[in-house]
């Protein structure tokens, strides 16, 4: 979704006279909730958006969902790296870090990110400093939403999920299996697909894995 800024009122009157999506659901029913929370989403996305209904869905599911996309879109911009510092955890640049130092300042911050709902995969390709220097000159300083993700929710974080010419090559040098190399041959018959090798480091299988459920929602300390 596009990020969205609501205009400022011009006066103190009409700001504190505009109601918020959440005010008096209850007191209404499912579908005038519905009605209500999509026209607050689509004035947060600028009318930009359009809103339809969902088929064969009940109206509390729907009503969750919309609640959802309002909440979303009502969420300030953050990083994973502030997440992360304000976790307190300290990220010191790749270059400062000695080999040890920074393989262990890696798996804490893996860890961390797990508990905070974010999950990596595909890091198998990469040194730990190759990955370290990745996450911390990149992929953690990407805006995302600065909403807590429950037990149901979970970002993921794919190293080659660009899909980008090198992303894809990577993929099928060392991730693809022989069928699915096999079908993107038939599918890109022109495409040069570079050969098998085997992968360097060990790592994923080691990583945190999303569970989903009350006994995964932890709070971070």
């Amino acid at each position: 979704m596009a990020k969205s800024k609501a205009a400022k009122s011009k006066s103190a009157k009409s700001k504190a006279a505009k109601p918020t999506a959440g005010n008096n659901l209850e007191k209404r029913s499912p579908e005038e909730n519905i009605e209500a929370l999509k026209r607050r989403a689509e004035e947060l996305c600028g009318g930009q958006m359009q809103a339809g209904g969902l088929d064969d869905c009940p109206a509390e599911m729907e009503e969750d969902f919309w609640k959802h996309v309002v909440e979303y879109e009502e969420s300030p911009w953050t990083t994973q790296f502030k997440q992360l510092e304000d976790a307190g955890v300290s990220l010191p640049a790749p270059d400062s870090l000695n080999d040890e130092a920074l393989t262990a300042k890696l798996w804490e911050v893996i860890q961390k990110l797990a508990l905070l709902r974010v999950f990596i995969s595909q890091t198998d390709h990469l040194s730990d400093r190759e990955l370290y220097t990745e996450l911390w000159s990149d992929i953690l300083r990407q805006e995302t939403k600065a909403m807590p993700l429950g037990a149901n929710a979970a970002y993921h974080i794919e190293m080659l999920g660009s899909w980008s010419e090198e992303d894809t090559d990577l993929y099928l040098k060392y991730y693809a299996d022989e069928e699915w190399r096999r079908q993107w041959r038939k599918d890109w018959p022109k495409h040069r697909i570079p050969a098998h090798e085997d992968l360097p480091y060990d790592r994923d299988r080691l990583l945190p894995q999303a569970e989903y459920g009350p006994a995964a929602d932890e709070e971070v300390n």
